[in-house]
């Protein structure tokens, strides 16, 4: 018995020693964002990864252990060895696959690699990799096959390809059998506590990359598309219902002022520009850096600017969402792609139509992208131009046609079409591998001066846009709407828990602007999902299906926004902002060291804002 244990001792013992290589080159990666902590703090990474990395290993064991309780009872068969090392082999290369691609998706999201990012390197592969294009590939590639190579020799050395106890014994082999079997049952579990294991298990430093270097990657994965896929229960239930609905319904509480009418037409033409990656870090006027949009810059003397703007998350489906449906980021989840789900929001576009207005709808990318286009014609626009729309040789970004002949093609169909029109326009080239048509404006091959340079490129688009339409005949009843779908973590790479990678601008810009508003600066703070509110009263168009919206120009509203990301969420009012870790429970991270009772208030508002926002994407 003790010989068949340390067979299958060593069988689990190469996986512990694979997922500790694993960790090893995830937190070398990462090692800047973790240069100012202790080693033994770091090294402490390892120990609380261990209860996940069993229970993954005991997963991986449970086939082989079986095979080797069958073979027990058989001992004339025969197994070829063959079979055992492809079985060791085969998910060495999913699981190394898994842990490398995991590098850069970290980087980009801020989260381990999911379901959702699973879902769109099955659905949108082509996407998937253009999003990925500016990571270094070579070295990657280097770092797996080196990985997947040792790994393999590793397996050969450490494991024990053989049956190690065929005992005539009866009792000895049920023993065995029911001891292998009771002692996987509690690694999968995580032990005799009440509660099975889950990631926050792993969870122990106020830094974020080492504690989600200590959740088990394969482990994470497989829960969230098993949590995705079947899970239909909240994962987001703070409260009772009762207490998470007044909470929230005190946030959103109805004024009694009257808003601010800042326009001069109840029925004017509107366009939204939805800038993609628009992070409010490279707006001068937003505390961003000078020089990266003057366009932009420009245009707020004679517009009205919201200064303190937040996106719902940080992906364009859910600040495509956010903005034409005003429904919030529901965090790990993806509302755009569940038709049976998104076809019941509703849509300013909606509203427009119902008032007489025209619609169109242009990207220059490919529209079935995370369902986009299947959500952009359930909600109301009549006409939808994407890539199909362009000649091929304007199709020369990774992501489809450059913006500036999305523009043009916007501008020049507007001209016949019918008023009042409700038009947007979602730009695509400030988008990663950070492509352009010309010469960049910031010279350098890092990853911060391309995006500076797009970002100046579509700013440049922009610019030119407004000059030529302010030739057009129905340019002054047009009310300009622009807003990005959300921020970025560049430059200086922001962590997804940091409030600056979610800010944004929003502008209105036209004709159709009271003169004594022109150039006024609202610090109110808000969402990107106040656009539909804030738009509707506008036009003295009842907002009252958008429920997670405020108006902006009232000043009655509460002044308050939320964003999300996978793992977590952030709440700002007035004087502090906190993000919170959903996996940890705890705040990671507060712009002002206010005392605790001022910190507790927002928190609760802010479980009590995702478990409705939650509830509310479930019973859609």
């Amino acid at each position: 018995m003790l010989k068949s244990f340390i067979v299958f001792g060593r069988y689990f013992l190469f996986w512990i020693i694979f997922f500790f290589l694993e960790r090893l080159i995830f937190l070398i990666y990462y090692s800047e964002r973790i240069s100012y902590l202790g080693i033994s703090e770091i090294l402490s990474t390892f120990w609380h990864a261990l209860r996940l990395d069993f229970s993954m290993a005991a997963y991986i064991s449970v086939i082989p252990a079986i095979v080797y309780i069958s073979l027990l009872f058989l001992p004339t068969v025969k197994f070829p060895k063959i079979i055992a090392k492809t079985y060791v082999v085969f998910f060495v290369i999913v699981f190394s696959t898994i842990g490398i691609s995991n590098l850069n998706l970290y980087r980009e999201w801020g989260s381990k690699i999911n379901f959702r990012a699973l879902d769109m390197a099955i659905s949108a592969p082509k996407e998937a990799i253009a999003s990925t294009s500016s990571s270094p590939v070579i070295p990657m590639f280097s770092v797996l096959f080196a990985y997947m190579i040792f790994s393999v020799f590793l397996s050969n050395k450490v494991i024990l390809y053989q049956i190690a106890d065929r005992s005539k014994s009866l009792v000895n082999k049920v023993s065995l059998s029911m001891l292998l079997l009771s002692t996987l049952f509690l690694a999968i579990r995580g032990g005799w506590q009440l509660s099975p294991i889950n990631q926050s298990m792993s969870y122990f430093s106020s830094e974020p990359v080492l504690n989600h270097a200590a959740v088990n990657t394969e482990w994470n994965l497989i829960q969230d598309i098993l949590n995705n896929k079947f899970g239909n229960e909240n994962p987001y239930n703070y409260y009772n219902e009762e207490d998470a609905r007044k909470i929230v319904a005190e946030l959103f509480k109805n004024p009694t002022e009257p808003t601010t009418q800042v326009i001069d037409s109840d029925r004017p033409n509107i366009v939204f520009i939805i800038l993609e990656s628009f992070t409010a870090r490279l707006v001068e006027d937003l505390g961003g850096e000078k020089g990266v949009s003057p366009n932009f810059k420009k245009l707020i003397s004679e517009g009205i600017l919201f200064e303190n703007i937040y996106a719902a998350s940080g992906r364009t489906d859910k600040g495509v969402v956010a903005t034409l449906s005003a429904f919030p980021s529901q965090a790990i989840r993806s509302i755009m792609k569940q038709n049976d789900k998104q076809e019941r929001l509703p849509a300013i576009s909606q509203e427009l139509v119902k008032n007489g207005y025209s619609s169109s709808f242009y990207y220059g990318g490919e529209s079935e992208f995370f369902n986009m286009k299947s959500y952009i014609l359930s909600h109301g626009y009549q006409k939808m131009v994407d890539q199909h729309s362009f000649d091929l040789k304007d199709m020369n970004s990774k992501w489809g046609t450059y913006d500036d002949k999305v523009f043009s093609k916007n501008l020049a169909d507007l001209d016949y079409a019918i008023q009042p029109f409700f038009s947007t326009i979602l730009t695509l080239t400030n988008h990663e591998p950070f492509e352009l048509p010309s010469e960049p404006h910031f010279k350098g091959d890092d990853v911060d001066s391309k995006f500076r340079s797009t970002t100046f490129y579509t700013d440049s688009c922009l610019g030119a846009y407004l000059n030529e339409a302010k030739q057009k005949s129905w340019y002054k009843n047009t009310l300009f709407v622009v807003i990005a779908d959300h921020g970025h973590r560049i430059p200086g790479n922001l962590t997804e828990h940091d409030p600056e990678r979610y800010r944004i601008p929003l502008l209105f810009f036209g004709e159709v602007i009271k003169p004594e508003y022109k150039g006024t600066r609202i610090n109110k703070i808000g969402n990107q999902t106040d656009l539909a509110a804030t738009l509707l009263n506008q036009l003295k168009i009842d907002p009252k299906r958008f429920v997670w919206s405020k108006d902006l120009l009232n000043p009655g509203t509460a002044e308050f926004a939320f964003f999300n990301w996978d793992n977590g969420f952030g709440f700002a009012n007035k004087e502090q902002i906190i993000s919170f870790d959903n996996i940890g429970k705890n705040v990671i991270m507060k712009k002002n060291p206010l005392n605790s009772n001022s910190d507790s208030v927002l928190i609760s508002n802010g479980k009590a804002y995702m478990q409705e926002v939650y509830k509310q994407y479930l019973e859609y």
